[in-house]
């Protein structure tokens, strides 16, 4: 059973920087897609990034794209979401999650079958 655990989160101003990790276990890493997704107070969960099984193509949401770079480490099953310039409006919870097979950008990540137990990112102004 593949398991996704979370850290990095915290409180941020605006114009910051902040990395998350996801840690991946239970399955072999390099055969699955993941991607970054969050959900705001009052809001439907939204795509920030993935990346493919192979690590070779990344997607972003345009809210974010020229800010936020996600990157895997393939030796610590470890994938990151680089966050800078960081804007009030990223405030949410930040989710991992993991997908056999090919890389599914956009939508609220319903091809997603695992998810992390998620990490608040507050971006003050």
């Amino acid at each position: 059973q593949v398991q996704l655990v979370e850290s990095g989160g915290g409180l941020a101003q605006a114009g910051g920087s902040l990395r998350l990790s996801c840690a991946f276990s239970g399955g072999t890493f390099s055969t699955y897609a993941k991607g970054w997704f969050r959900q705001a107070p009052g809001k439907e969960r939204e795509f920030v990034a993935t990346i493919s099984n192979s690590g070779a193509y990344v997607y972003y949401a345009d809210s974010v794209k020229g800010r936020f770079t996600i990157s895997r480490d393939s030796a610590k099953k470890t994938v990151f979401l680089q966050m800078n310039s960081l804007r009030p409006e990223d405030t949410a919870v930040y989710y991992c999650a993991a997908k056999h097979g090919a890389a599914v950008r956009g939508g609220g990540g319903y091809e997603y079958n695992y998810w992390g137990q998620g990490t608040q990112v507050t971006v003050s102004s």
